[in-house]
């Protein structure tokens, strides 16, 4: 660069800037001469004045220099922008002592001015001065005579020069005047040093511009932090020859996946493995998959000397606001960039190798690329038409050593792809699972509520699958901001998964064009057309032909919802387009039924048929895929939706498929062959199908129609329960509630004490308990529940916690059966709290298989002794209970409020040790009925118990027993009850009730709960794993 600018002719260093000082030098020692004016031009060829200083001369606080001294330390500051954080001031400590914009300390300008006057002889200083008075600039902002004679030092005279014209015009008149002298080694270096303190500003002027950002729902004056949000993208390397293939799974990818390679930012610019460093990157993804954001970053590191280093500039250009542009130059677009009109376009010209131009949002330009190669320009300061200068830019006629990179939706990929040679495309993915929690935590900046925020995604199943788009994640995060705090319990918002899909379309509307005004109506019933009829043929991919022919001749639009690709067949290639997500085309399908018709679309002998009640029927046959559509669908004809669509995003959906909606429901079950089995409701999807809709009317008129619940084998997510307990809340006729080998999801604690959020109970006791959401709801005001069955759960002591709660409080609450290995003693005793309230009037309590020991059996004695409801206690298969927890219970028994008819304690691993207590109650009792004692080796002790129950005021008419087991000497005492009581049942009333295998590979108490064996030695035959009910015990 030095060698170049020696062969200039005068004033060449000078228009190295681009930019506009215009004054005259007239050497009056010189005046035969002609006078030469230096004239600081565009690089356009138009010359335009220099931007004179703001502020009048005498404002211009230039601290005095000393010979061979630097700034002063005092000089003033310059206060430091919104939003640079510690690079501004890192920025500003490396400015040095002047208030002008930012310079390098020692190395600063004026510092390397004063020192080339310095170096002058005496001659030389003299005739520096006498040129300097002949400079003229165009306000008149010059010198006063007296001033510059009194200027004798050269720190004198650099003070004069700074206030009189500022820095940059000064340091151009000195550049001019040195060359003038033949000193262009003094010029030159004032020049680098320029060239050196513009790259500092430029910096500064980057930070401030994308260091902070708005969202789109942010306060006014609301910046967010690009490096607080800004969560690493899943992005991969795709060469353009390798494109093609089939997409895997339900996440539609533009390109093949057995030639991608995961990539990161800092290494899209460094040699690949063949040594090649790419100069052209093309960044491909979706609407909504963080482009724009991920430029942010770049930018923001950039500066921060983290990427990219190997550039000296990187200009991003809008291309939105690009096109709006008509004829401009390279170096116009540089300016664009530039925060001063005086730019160092020689020094950028000259080492263009070290500029990196990015294009953010390429398809937003539209038009096609097809410039002839005569009409590009190798000019970069030659304005011509704005296709011809990209296309310069793009094939390499202009600045051919420059690098670039393009961010662009898939659909522009084809046109883009024929401009462009030797470029490297990568393609952002979205979020991986740890990125999505991570983004969650960024957004919220508090652990609780993102914990929070992040189970309630996380919990269904839908929303955490879009989670991968960026824009959904976002769309989550601020729904939940808004809406899920306000309520007392995280399980209590309204918002599902159609909401969600509301909220990015409306989002996706925001991005629309200028241009795109079109009628959106008939373009998104064209789109949602394409989506269902994908849905019921199992496809996501389209041939550019299919499109065509559903008339989706919107460029603007259709960029917004379709990925446009190419795939190869055979040596040709064909474009096929996909929905950013499967998840996404289910939704569009769904709103094709429910789009308000227009004149076009009704006439249309083509269209796919709105049958929403053959879409149902082929659900309920066989069609289980379409499951999620469904769910859209209730979800859309709810009434907010509705309003929602047609205020925010500007379309008509038509509530008419709320009757066929409501009628499918009511009757889906109708076919059953017991009638009884057509009261319970047996699938999960209904109470999904409710939870979309979100209306509490709809859901009483389905509900209305069943009076249970009866659920086996399922693990339930977050958003499970959620739709569970909004239907049960709805459902005052629930009669029944069953739930067998049902998992729910259990939330993690942190170590660290967690704070509780406004108006709820503490986190921790949250995350322990799942079933505390359920317990609510199934308590609320005007529900009927009697019966409330959980076998087989993963009970655990908050649950006991939350069903002795519901106890409590819930009077009509007769029947309660938990089989559960993980309940235990301090389960049993949790329980029991709610059990002795007056408020409980439970009659059955059942504790099969729930590890039971003689620990409890105090505090289930007193439950009998203060319980006058409770009829039935079955405490089967405990087998720690032993004897002498039963000597405990016999003194509950004894109790005059004990009320108890039916005693079950089989397969407990008792002795004859516990038939002394038995005997005494039995003879004592006017209550008890029904004393199951069968797999138990009771020896002598069975004598004892006999004998006492030929008593005539013995009350008992069935007695458990394994007659297989008993002595010679029982037998005998068996064979005089049976005469003295023929009416007496005697024999084996144990139930087996064990979990279904599903389940048991979950539990972690799956083993010795039900396979291990009595006292007997022997197990009989598991019978049915299906739970009787009350009426149909054995014998009892």
């Amino acid at each position: 660069m030095r060698a170049d600018r020696r062969g200039n002719p005068a004033g060449s260093l000078l228009r190295a800037f681009q930019g506009g000082l215009q004054f005259s030098c007239r050497d009056r020692s010189a005046a035969a001469t002609s006078s030469r004016l230096y004239h600081f031009r565009d690089t356009a060829g138009s010359g335009f004045p220099c931007p004179e200083p703001a502020l009048p001369p005498e404002q211009h606080q230039v601290p005095s220099l000393h010979p061979g001294a630097a700034a002063s330390p005092e000089a003033g500051s310059k206060e430091p922008g919104r939003g640079e954080a510690s690079l501004a001031h890192r920025l500003e400590a490396a400015a040095g002592d002047f208030p002008h914009p930012v310079m390098a300390g020692e190395g600063s300008a004026f510092t390397v001015l004063l020192g080339a006057l310095e170096g002058l002889t005496l001659e030389g200083f003299q005739e520096f001065k006498t040129k300097l008075s002949h400079v003229h600039t165009k306000r008149g902002w010059n010198i006063p005579e007296d001033a510059l004679v009194e200027a004798t030092h050269p720190s004198t005279l650099v003070n004069c020069m700074g206030k009189s014209y500022g820095e940059d015009a000064a340091m151009d008149i000195a550049i001019g005047l040195f060359e003038e002298m033949n000193q262009r080694d003094l010029a030159e270096k004032i020049l680098d040093e320029k060239v050196k303190e513009y790259k500092q500003k430029y910096r500064e002027h980057v930070a401030r511009e994308f260091l902070q950002y708005k969202e789109v729902n942010s306060c006014l004056g609301e910046n967010l932090s690009v490096s607080s949000r800004y969560t690493a993208l899943t992005i991969t390397k795709k060469p353009w020859s390798q494109r093609g293939g089939e997409p895997e799974g339900a996440d539609v990818s533009w390109g093949c996946a057995d030639t991608t390679s995961a990539v990161t930012a800092q290494t899209l610019f460094k040699p690949d493995e063949d040594g090649q460093t790419p100069q052209t990157v093309v960044l491909v993804g979706a609407p909504g998959m963080g482009k724009t954001m991920m430029v942010r970053k770049m930018m923001v590191e950039w500066v921060e000397g983290a990427l990219y280093m190997q550039f000296d500039y990187v200009f991003c250009i809008d291309c939105k606001e690009l096109s709006l542009s008509k004829q401009v130059s390279v170096l116009d677009l540089v300016s664009k960039c530039c925060p001063h009109q005086r730019i160092p376009a020689g020094s950028i010209l000259d080492n263009q190798e070290k500029v990196l131009f990015i294009f953010d949002g390429f398809e937003a330009l539209g038009f096609p690329l097809a410039q002839p190669k005569d009409e590009l320009s190798s000019d970069p300061r030659e304005a011509k038409p704005l296709e011809t200068t990209l296309m310069s830019l793009l094939k390499r006629t202009v600045l051919p050593a420059s690098s670039l990179l393009i961010t662009t939706r898939p659909m522009a990929l084809q046109n883009l792809g024929r401009c462009l040679e030797g470029e490297c495309y990568v393609e952002i993915l979205g979020f991986s699972a740890a990125a999505r929690e991570e983004y969650f935590h960024r957004y919220f900046k508090n652990d609780n509520k993102a914990d929070v925020a992040f189970r309630f995604a996380r919990g269904n199943e839908s929303l955490y699958s879009l989670c991968v788009i960026p824009i959904m994640s976002w769309t989550i995060c601020t729904i939940l901001e808004q809406e899920l705090y306000k309520k007392n319990n995280i399980l209590e918002c309204s918002k599902a998964t159609t909401w969600m899909g509301m909220f990015y379309l409306s989002w996706l509307m925001k991005c629309r064009g200028s241009n795109a005004q079109q009628d959106l109506q008939q373009f998104l019933h064209k789109l949602c057309s394409l989506a269902a009829d994908g849905i019921w043929k199992h496809k996501v991919l389209f041939e550019e032909k299919e499109v065509k022919d559903c008339g989706l001749d919107w460029p603007d639009l259709l960029s917004l919802f379709l990925n446009e690709k190419s795939l190869k067949k055979g040596i040709d290639q064909d474009n096929v387009y996909s929905f950013t997500h499967l998840h996404l085309q289910e939704f569009f399908a769904a709103m094709f039924y429910v789009l308000d018709d227009d004149e076009e679309t009704v006439s249309d002998p083509e269209a796919l048929k709105k049958n929403v009640n053959t879409l149902l029927e082929s659900y309920s046959k066989s069609r289980k895929d379409l499951n999620l559509t469904i769910r859209f669908l209730f979800g859309l004809v709810n009434p907010k939706s509705i309003e929602y669509a047609g205020e925010r995003i500007g379309c008509r959906i038509s509530p008419r498929a709320q009757e066929d909606l409501l009628r499918w429901l009511q009757t889906r079950h109708r076919g059953l062959s017991h009638p009884s089995e057509a009261l319970m409701i047996k699938d999960l999807d209904t109470f999904h199908f409710l939870f979309e809709m979100n209306e509490k009317s709809f859901a009483q008129n389905v509900l209305g129609c069943f009076t249970g619940i009866d659920l086996h084998d399922i693990k339930l997510t977050l958003y499970d329960q959620m739709a569970l307990c909004f239907c049960i809340k709805q459902w005052d006729g629930v009669d029944s509630v069953t739930l067998r080998s049902c998992s729910f999801h259990q939330q993690q604690c942190r170590e660290e004490p967690a704070t509780v959020l406004p108006g709820q109970h503490p986190r921790q006791e949250e995350l322990r308990s799942p079933l505390h959401p359920l317990c609510q709801a199934l308590g609320h005001t005007g529900s009927s529940l009697q019966n409330l069955r959980l076998q087989w759960c993963g009970l655990t002591e908050g649950g006991c916690e939350a069903l002795g709660t519901l106890l409590a409080t819930h009077p009509s609450l007769a029947c309660l059966e938990l089989g559960d290995g993980a309940l235990g003693d301090s389960g049993v005793r949790l329980l029991c709290t709610g059990l002795r309230q007056p408020g409980c009037h439970l009659r059955i309590l059942r504790l099969r298989y729930t590890r039971l020991t003689s620990a409890c059996c105090q505090d289930l004695a007193a439950v009998l002794g203060t319980s006058p409801h409770l009829e039935e206690l079955d405490l089967s298969f405990n087998t720690g209970l032993r004897d002498d927890g039963v000597q405990l219970l016999c003194e509950g028994l004894r109790h005059r409020a004990c009320q108890l008819r039916v005693l079950r304690l089989g397969s407990c691993h008792l002795t004859g040790s516990c038939c002394q207590a038995l005997a005494t109650h039995i003879g004592e009792s006017c209550s008890l009925s029904c004393l199951d004692l069968s797999d138990t080796e009771l020896g002598a002790g069975a004598v004892l118990l006999l004998r006492q129950l030929r008593h005539p005021a013995c009350p008992l008419q069935a007695l458990g027993l394994s007659v297989s087991a008993l002595n010679e000497d029982a037998l005998q005492e068996l064979v005089a009850l049976r005469a003295l009581k023929p009416s007496l049942k005697i024999g084996d009333l144990l139930e087996h009730d064990t979990p279904q295998e599903g389940a048991m590979s979950r539990l972690p108490f799956q083993r010795g709960v039900w396979e291990g064996k009595g006292r007997l030695g022997v197990r009989k035959t598991l019978l049915s794993s299906r739970v009787a009910p009350p009426s149909n015990r054995n014998h009892c």
